[in-house]
């Protein structure tokens, strides 16, 4: 058989005065044989890039408005790229992964607030970091900006492929838009624990929608190590598996393989419970930080109060003594209002979407609306994504523009106030 060297070779010849047909003819025969020669992996690279170039492009393009917004505030403020990459909940990640948890439950705030499994990245990232750097602190703050970075990178991939195959390529690319433009995508550059259990999250829906029941209960037990309410996912697990043991028949022995899914998804939880049972002498170690620590509970008129408190401060007496009002009430009323719409849109398509999406969504916004201490903001908005993404298919083209627009602008104001300071809760 000729080689591919050899057929290359004749094309290869000098062209005889310069002569465009020459070089015209070659060209397209020149083509199949250096395809030829191309090592399959470079295909298959090529065709995988293609179909994330635009997921990628936007997600970085995205985060340069977070980073001019970081390096603005540290201008006008003298704070370190590193406190504002840790502020809020952060900080208490990096105190985690330097110190770990206390050996007793603390009726108070402490790392027991908050699940292992991300600061158990961040310490094992950071160990390189050390290298260049003599600041425990710099580098910890790098490391779990560089793990929430690329976890945000795979989670606007997932995104936009579950959008793709609910609503079609056109809505796909709008999503990744909305996603990468929305306000809470800023935890995507700070050091918080989204920025693995949202990908996690995502990737068990899409396989559970593909019926791969082992791959999504075990994307489902990481989940369930990294967030309090990553523990959605086993009810989103539990739910889908039941369905498809009711569609393929209750007495079919293959159809029960489906809960595989929800078993292996209590595996992070569960061994996070076991190690609190035996480090602290509690199971609920967790829960008793968070209740006494951050005074989380949930109240089924959280929303009615969050509402009284924001027209509370908007009163002219409240002005007399306090010159400004709680951003956090203003941005949760906000995210309240921006539920009614996108949750009916949802609805609408909820035999698009389908049940693992439309349980994980309800779950999440269930705990927002019900929480005292946390409404819905845009963190918590983000982590039930479909909301976020779901005007993608439904609004018109100017409509769609504005939204861009807006959620744009936010994304960079709310985040200036999250990275410093108080202000506002990301």
């Amino acid at each position: 058989m000729e080689s591919a060297s050899e057929s290359i070779e004749p094309l290869l010849e000098p062209v005889n005065g310069g002569s465009s047909d020459r070089l015209a003819s070659t060209l397209p025969a020149l083509a199949p044989a250096l395809r030829r020669v191309r090592p399959a992996w470079v295909s298959r690279l090529a065709g995988v890039w293609v179909q994330v170039r635009f997921a990628v492009l936007v997600y970085l393009g995205t985060r340069l408005i977070l980073v001019a917004v970081a390096f603005a505030n540290g201008a006008v403020t003298g704070h370190p790229i590193n406190h504002e990459l840790t502020n809020w909940d952060g900080a208490w990640y990096q105190f985690l992964t330097l110190h770990g948890y206390p050996n007793y439950a603390y009726h108070a705030q402490s790392t027991l607030g908050f699940f292992p499994l991300y600061s158990a990245l961040v310490w094992v990232a950071s160990r390189p970091v050390l290298l260049f750097s003599s600041s425990v602190y710099w580098s910890t703050a790098m490391a779990g900006a560089a793990i929430s970075t690329a976890g945000g990178l795979a989670t606007t991939v997932l995104v936009q492929r579950l959008a793709t195959g609910w609503w079609g390529r056109e809505a796909g690319r709008r999503a990744v838009l909305l996603f990468c433009l929305f306000p809470g995508s800023v935890v995507f550059f700070m050091a918080y624990a989204e920025g693995i259990m949202l990908p996690l999250v995502a990737g068990c829906i899409l396989a559970l929608q593909r019926r791969r029941w082992v791959l999504a209960g075990i994307l489902a037990g990481l989940a369930t190590a990294c967030e309090p309410e990553a523990v959605i996912i086993v009810l989103v697990c539990l739910v889908s598996a039941l369905l498809h043991v009711r569609r393929q028949g209750w007495r079919q022995k293959s159809s029960w393989r489906s809960m595989a899914a929800p078993l292996l998804s209590l595996t992070g939880i569960g061994a996070f419970a076991i190690f609190l049972w035996a480090w602290t002498g509690t199971p609920f170690a967790t829960m008793i930080a968070q209740h006494y620590g951050w005074g989380e509970k949930t109240d089924p008129i959280a929303v009615i109060n969050l509402f009284s408190w924001l027209f509370g401060q908007i009163h002219f007496s409240h002005f007399n003594s306090h010159p400004t009002i709680d951003l956090n009430l203003v941005v949760g009323a906000a995210g309240v209002m921006l539920l009614i719409p996108t949750l009916y849109w949802l609805f609408k398509s909820r035999r698009r979407v389908g049940v693992a999406a439309i349980v994980w969504t309800l779950g999440i916004v269930f705990l927002a609306v019900t929480s005292e201490y946390t409404p819905p903001n845009p963190r918590l908005l983000i982590t039930a994504f479909p909301v976020v993404i779901v005007p993608a298919y439904y609004l018109g083209r100017k409509s769609f523009a504005a939204a861009c627009l807006v959620s744009g602008v936010l994304l960079a104001v709310l985040s200036a106030l999250t990275f410093v300071g108080p202000t506002v809760r990301p």
